[in-house]
């Protein structure tokens, strides 16, 4: 992203999108290059979980 392009942070404490300035760095996902995308932070922290867990390379129970 370049300077002039907005990034979008999805805050954990209040779960809501914040654009550039907002909450602590360590309460927020991101950047993301939308707001949409933004939305989403917790369902694809899930999707890539799920990902994870069903990798048998990272699966230690196998």
């Amino acid at each position: 992203m370049s300077e002039s392009d907005p990034e979008y942070w999805f805050c954990l404490k209040h779960h809501t999108v914040e654009p550039g300035a907002g909450c602590r760095a360590n309460d927020r996902l991101g950047p993301y290059p939308s707001e949409a995308e933004a939305a989403r932070a917790l369902e694809k922290v899930a999707e890539r979980n799920q990902a994870w867990d069903n990798d048998p390379e990272w699966n230690d129970e196998a």
